[in-house]
């Protein structure tokens, strides 16, 4: 391996003497196979553009200029809207720390020649985190366990009602609990109080857990691109009360659910996760609900997990998703 890795080094004085090209990053001093890499501390780099040639290439080349290895990459092309999408996990080199800082700032550089809306993140990083509900438990209490056991890397700031109800579990998880009872006279009130909480907490993300309040306009375009809802079925189907009764009385033969990012629209915002379930004429309304309250959890859990690992891209009204 040691004279592989010095044959290699020696190719590249032979190009830098006979040729005017630039030497292959892999053949330059310091790049050779035995490189090791940190994989266990990763970066990823979110990013969309204007379609056009060379946006890979210049990415790929920075990376590999910053002496960072790429641990995984893709990309997407929307003939529709001629936006690029592009997500790259990548990592330094082991015993090098890697400066986040001077990283973002000498990226501007191409983001400014690609006129980029981008972001690098820490992968080790915890994105803070607000949760909404209202009586119904099965969305909390699935995503504290995911959070418990490592699955969902996020740090949950406090849970939000407007009932009582659900406060047992939030002390039991020692997470702050916050009742702001809803009513037609205090909505507006409440909501200021609750975007107030937001900034107070450093929240980054807000789920509505089965939150059983519609934001107003003006709050929703305040958390734009910042909440996420579950939906009981595919949308649009069934909204209002009872909505696996409205599904029996109907004969469906399929339901769901739909993780969505909260928009002014009900139910309308961008689809990040949906979930189907075959059924039949032989399920009750309880036993479609049972179903239903299975398909909502993990339609939410995933979105969740898609939005904190920086998977998720708003593309008009629609995502693209990198799973």
């Amino acid at each position: 391996m040691r004279e592989r890795g010095q044959s290699i080094i020696n190719a590249a004085e032979l190009i830098e003497c006979s040729i005017d090209a630039p030497v292959p990053y892999f053949l330059r001093h310091g790049y050779h196979v035995g490189m090791e890499f940190n994989i266990s501390h990763a970066y990823i780099l979110t990013a969309t553009c204007a379609s056009r040639m060379g946006t890979t290439a210049r990415i790929t080349g920075f990376i590999a200029a910053h002496r960072l290895y790429i641990m995984e990459m893709q990309q997407f092309d929307d003939v529709m809207t001629k936006r690029f999408f592009v997500r790259v996990t990548f990592c330094g080199v082991a015993g090098e720390p890697v400066d986040l800082k001077s990283l973002r700032k000498d990226f501007i550089a191409v983001a400014d020649v690609e006129q980029m809306q981008w972001a690098i993140h820490d992968g080790a990083y915890r994105s803070r985190v607000m949760i909404l509900v209202s009586k119904f438990d099965h969305c909390l209490e699935d995503l504290l366990y995911r959070h418990r056991t490592g699955e969902l890397k996020m740090d949950v700031t406090c849970i939000v009602s407007n009932h009582p109800d659900l406060q047992p579990i939030a002390d039991r998880h020692g997470i702050p609990h916050h009742w702001m009872p809803v009513t037609a006279a205090t909505k507006t009130a409440q909501e200021a109080r609750l975007l107030a909480l937001i900034d107070e907490t450093e929240s980054e993300l807000v789920i509505l857990a089965r939150y059983m309040q519609i934001l107003s306009d003006e709050t929703s375009r305040r958390l734009h691109g910042r909440a996420v809802n579950i939906h009981h079925s595919f949308l649009p189907g069934f909204k209002g009360a009872k909505p696996y009764h409205q599904a029996h009385t109907r004969g469906v033969k399929l339901i769901g659910a739909t993780a969505h990012y909260v928009t002014g629209d009900l139910d309308e915002g961008p689809i990040i996760e949906q979930i189907v379930q075959r059924v039949d004429h032989s399920y009750t309304p309880e036993m479609l609900s049972a179903v239903g309250r299975d398909s909502e959890r993990r339609a939410l859990s995933t979105a969740v997990r898609l939005l904190l690992e920086h998977r998720v891209f708003l593309d008009d009204q629609k995502t693209v998703v990198f799973k």
